[in-house]
This record gives C-alpha cells, structure tokens and sequence, in this order.
C-alpha cells in the first residue's frame, strides 16, 4: 500500500494484483486499478498485456510473486527492483551456499538427501539436533526441529508416507536439512541497497530462540544483547550480500548469534513481515523509500530530497506475536517453525523491559503477579531455565516442578514442590491445573516422541485460561517484565513523540 502511494506521489498510475480480497491493499483509494487474480505466471501476464506496464514490482508481496520474476522477465516484462538472476542467486542452495564461502560469511552445516538413507548421511555429518524441511515449502510449513533419528524416522513417515522396499522417495521433494543451532539468539535485519549504498532499516533481536518461526518470535530493536562484534559482523555481512547479489531495493537477511560467532540462515532480496514494525519504529518509510530505489532513485537523492531522514533511535520498540489458540483449543502452543500468528502488536518504552511488557499486554497476554508456576523444562534446557526459575523465585511466585527440574533447581538454591509426572499418578500437574492451584505454566519440549505428557499439559492450561510459556527465552522475559513498576506501564506517548 504504502509502495502504491509512493508511486502516485511520484506520478505513476498504479495497478494493483492481489488474490486476498480481505486485506487493506483492495481499498478502492490505495491503486488506480486493482485486479483480483491468483498470482500465477498465467493471470499475471494477461494483466501485464492488459496493462502494458512501465516495470513491474515484485518485491513487496512476500515468496509467491518473487517466484514469478524469472518467467515475467522471459516474457519481456521489465521487472523493477533486483534482477530476476540475482533473486535465483539468493533463491538456489547451491548457488548461495558458493557465494557465502566466497564472502566468508559463515552457515551453519547443512545438506540435501533424495532418500532416506541419504538423509541419515547427512545427520551423521553435521550432527543432531537438525532443521528439516521439504524443498517446496513457503513460510515455514513442514519444517521441523528433529533431535533423534526416531525423530526422522517419524517425520519421513509423516511427509513422505510409506516407504517402498527401496525406502522413501524424496526425489519429488528433496529434504533440506540444516544443523539446528540450540539457544542461538536469531536476529534479522531489512536493508535497502540502491547499488552503492546501503541503508540499514533496523536489526531486530528475537526473543525466542532460532528455530522459532520469525512470525511467531517476538523481536527488538535496537537488539539489547548483542556485542559490538556481533553487530558489525552483521552490517558487514549484510553490505557483501547486497553488494554481490546486485540488490536494487529491500533485502531481508536472517543471522543465529551463538556466543562469539554469527551464523547468516536466509536472505530473502525482498521485502518482509518486518518491514512495517522497523518503519513504525524508526520513523523511516522503508516500503516508500525502497520503490523509489527500484525505480531508479539514489539514496543520496532521496535525502536530499526529504523522503526520509536518519535518525538516532532513542526508545526500544517490541513486536510481539498474536497468536489464535483461543480458537483452537485443541492445537498444540508449542512454538516452532511452522508460523502459527494471526497478527502482530508494537510496544515502545525507553528500555527494552517495560516495552516487553506494553506487547504482551497489547497481545492479550495477562500473566499473573503472584501465585503457582508449573515450571517442567527439557533437559538440555535446564541450565538456560535457572535464571528464569531464579526470577519468577525472586518475584515472590512458588514454582512447582517435575522432579528432575526439581532437584536441577534445588542444587543452585532455589526452592520448589515436586510434583509427579502425569504416569506416576497422585496431585499431578493435570490435578493441579483442574483444580486451579497453577496460575501459569512453563514447558518446553524436546523431541515428538516425548511430548505426549507436555502437550496435555499444555491442552489443559489452554481449557482452563492458565497463561503457558514454551520457551526459556520466552519465561526469562516475562519474568523481567514483571519487576517492573506499574506506573511504567501507564505511561503513554503517541508514536509522534518518540520520533521527534
């Protein structure tokens, strides 16, 4: 919308294809003329023969029309913006993967298997835990966090169906695999790049962990955690990709931070979900500025002209993740890859723990001041999830616990209930919850084999209104935000103030 808007101002007439007639860019006021289509190569250039269009954009309408660059350009059809080649660059694994080497920017191990028996090969060579997913997926569906080759086994069965006497065919959807980077803190970044400069919008710090969905994670900026290293490590990185990949235009760049060493996941030549929370937080119209890039505008020019103006940010702003469970009792709330959110909400404070809490309040999360935690995490999560057990114990809150998080907790001093598990019988979590003696929940699981117990845990907090939390980053957070002083919260400024 604000792409369309742009290009009036700047005295394009606009047309507009969209195949959701739900969404705010079908207002009869924000094109000159707006075609409800499927965006396929077909229905696209009916229009474009329609239409006879100066270029077309494909940069601002997420995976599906940036798929359509390479066969609109066949056709003759002037695509504004990054080349369709440098979009397949970004797009190939192969092709990528050659150019991050080449830069020097660093990739977590990964590999592609065609059979199952090649899928083990990969595991074996880079390692448990691991990012599965098949070649054609979009936004995150089907992915999977796999920690054990049962694990495999079960998601194969699950995309693959039955296996012939040969094992699993998966030639019609090769099967992605990356080694999944546990408790790496996932930071992403929106750039424009107009062939000589870069303008950085914003670098957003994930609450949750990488390996939660970008959709569903919630993110700040400025990112409060990460070193100066780790920061240049990024804006380096990012300016080597744009610079190669000849992006004219937006550029969204996806890093996991684990410790000292930085990780580049994705990088997408386009604009992303993000692109509205880093303007609204910046002040800075990114979508405005990126459409007059692509049409040939120098950055240079756009400052000179007043189209935007670089600002110091002086407040930490927040988006956090709306999220449907209400309306699907029955769902499983575990946060993953596969994106689950609804919408999206912004808070802004000077510090980055009272704005936490403005978006889990705009989010219509009501976590509870005082009362009973079950607090049930995985192993390998246990030495993450003390200084959130510490917190919710310095707050006043009594945690009562599994008995292998019981006596992890009770060796750093921190005091809890056992409480059994839902086999051994007796006041179990299932009890407790019924009878209202837990007023929130903390759970993360590890592994689908064994998240049969914490997925009815999960199901009952959800039946009878009980907050739930499945990521340690997720409970660290909260607990902070709750030390924080009520008159903080009440505090309100419009957006104008703060980028003043």
């Amino acid at each position: 919308v604000h792409a369309s808007f742009a290009l009036g101002d700047a005295g394009y007439e606009t047309v507009m294809v969209n195949c959701n007639p739900e969404t705010v860019s079908t207002d009869y006021d924000t094109s000159d003329r707006l075609y409800f289509e499927p965006l396929t190569v077909e229905d696209v250039l009916a229009i474009v023969d329609a239409e006879s269009p100066e270029a077309v954009i494909v940069q601002l309408g997420g995976q599906t029309p940036l798929n359509l660059a390479r066969h609109l350009e066949e056709r003759g059809v002037p695509v504004a913006g990054t080349a369709p080649a440098s979009i397949e660059a970004a797009e190939d694994r192969e092709q990528f993967s050659a150019l991050c080497r080449r830069l020097g920017i660093r990739q977590p191990a990964h590999g592609i298997a065609m059979t199952a028996a090649e899928a083990e090969e990969v595991v074996d060579r880079i390692g448990l835990p691991v990012l599965v997913r098949p070649s054609f997926v979009l936004g995150g569906r089907a992915m999977k966090v796999v920690y054990s080759y049962e694990d495999l086994q079960d998601y194969l069965h699950e995309m693959y169906h039955e296996a012939d006497e040969d094992g699993f065919d998966l030639s019609s959807s090769p099967l992605l695999i990356d080694r999944f980077l546990e408790s790496a803190t996932e930071v992403d970044v929106d750039a424009i790049h107009d062939g000589h400069e870069l303008l950085v919008g914003g670098l957003m710090e994930h609450v949750e962990e990488a390996g939660v969905h970008s959709g569903d994670s919630a993110c700040v900026t400025p990112p409060p955690t990460l070193s100066r290293s780790a920061k240049e490590t990024i804006l380096r990185a990012t300016e080597d990709l744009a610079e190669a990949l000849e992006v004219r235009g937006l550029i969204n760049i996806q890093f996991a931070v684990k410790g000292d060493d930085v990780y580049l996941l994705e990088a997408n030549p386009r604009g992303s979900r993000t692109v509205p929370f880093i303007s609204k937080a910046t002040g800075v119209p990114l979508a405005k500025v990126a459409t007059r890039v692509m049409l040939g505008a120098t950055l240079e020019e756009l400052r000179a002209e007043g189209v935007y103006e670089p600002r110091p940010q002086t407040f930490t702003a927040v988006k956090e993740a709306v999220l449907p469970w209400s309306r699907f009792p029955e769902e499983d709330i575990v946060l993953g890859p596969e994106m689950r959110a609804t919408g999206e909400v912004m808070g802004i404070a000077a510090t980055a723990g009272v704005a936490f809490a403005k978006a889990l309040l705009g989010a219509g999360l009501e976590v509870p001041k005082e009362g009973a935690i079950f607090f049930s995490v995985a192993d390998r999560d246990k030495q993450v999830a003390l200084a959130a057990a510490q917190a919710f114990h310095h707050l006043g809150f009594e945690l009562r616990c599994t008995e292998g998080t019981a006596k992890f907790l009770a060796h750093f001093g921190v005091p809890s209930t056992p409480v059994p598990k839902l086999a051994e019988g007796g006041e179990d979590a299932l009890a407790l919850l019924e009878s209202g003696e837990i007023d929130l929940v903390v759970n993360t699981p590890r592994g689908s084999r064994a998240r049969s117990d914490g997925r009815r845990i999960r199901t009952a907090a959800q039946h009878k209104g009980v907050p739930c939390i499945t990521t340690i980053a997720g409970a660290l957070a909260t607990a902070r935000s709750l030390q924080l002083d009520a008159e903080h919260l009440a505090e309100v400024r419009s957006l104008q103030s703060w980028l003043a």
